[in-house]
């Protein structure tokens, strides 16, 4: 997926969970957005470099927003609402082997499994070779001991989610949990069992029950952001 035009800068500090405060290389100090709703635990830091979007619509309070962050080994993708576009633009070019030969693929699509409320899920996949699909998507930057982690907060609407792939399996669905791996080191994935042990405890069910469970690295390079290889998955 093609970003839009990037300007650099570094973070001076993240507060109010969804506002931080960016130098620009050029000098000029900005408030931006942070669309990211965890703790962003070990993805950033004050001095950090980052890279922002820009928007001139006269609707939005803040015209910058957080894109990405380096630590020191490479972009890390903060920006939650552009990782279910990856994947979605991923599966139509064919790019996700496991969830190839779908005709026709849906976006936020309203699913009611009783007893369960209605609720909403990433991806619809109907019209394939395979059983017709659920797809919910997590972006996963929390880095610990060398393996990538989620949920890097407690997660009640994960929690949730998971509950639905489980029941939409028990009828009969196809379903799979992805998480997005946003950055480029570590060699595994495994749920954060100290931050959520009941989220932990829900996946491992899920899992157990027939609910699929992908880990895919994706990867950054100057102005895009695409698939690249599944990680190990230790449950």
């Amino acid at each position: 997926m093609q970003l839009p035009p990037l300007t650099n800068g570094r973070i001076l500090k993240r507060y109010k969970r969804f506002l931080a405060d960016v130098v620009l290389d050029n000098g000029q100090q900005v408030t931006a957005h942070c669309p990211n709703t965890g703790s962003m635990h070990s993805c950033w830091q004050p001095g950090a470099k980052v890279q922002l979007s820009y928007s001139d619509n006269p609707k939005r309070k803040l015209a910058w927003t957080l894109e990405r962050v380096d630590m020191g080994t490479g972009w890390i993708g903060i920006h939650t609402g552009r990782v279910n576009s990856i994947i979605w633009e991923s599966i139509i070019n064919g790019e996700i082997a496991s969830l190839n030969g779908y005709k026709t693929l849906r976006q936020e699509v309203n699913i009611h499994i009783p007893p369960l409320p209605k609720s909403r899920v990433d991806l619809a996949l109907y019209d394939g070779a395979h059983t017709d699909a659920l797809v919910e998507i997590k972006n996963v930057t929390l880095l610990e001991n060398k393996c990538l982690k989620f949920p890097d907060a407690i997660t009640t609407r994960g929690r949730k989610h998971l509950e639905l792939l489980m029941a939409a399996h028990a009828h009969g669905w196809r379903s799979v949990m992805l998480f997005a791996l946003n950055r480029p080191e570590g060699n595994c994935f495994s749920p954060a069992t100290d931050i959520d042990p009941i989220y932990s405890k829900l996946l491992i069910q899920a899992a157990n029950s027939g609910v699929e469970i992908l880990a895919l690295r994706l990867c950054h390079d100057s102005n895009a952001i695409t698939v690249g290889e599944l990680v190990d998955i230790k449950l």
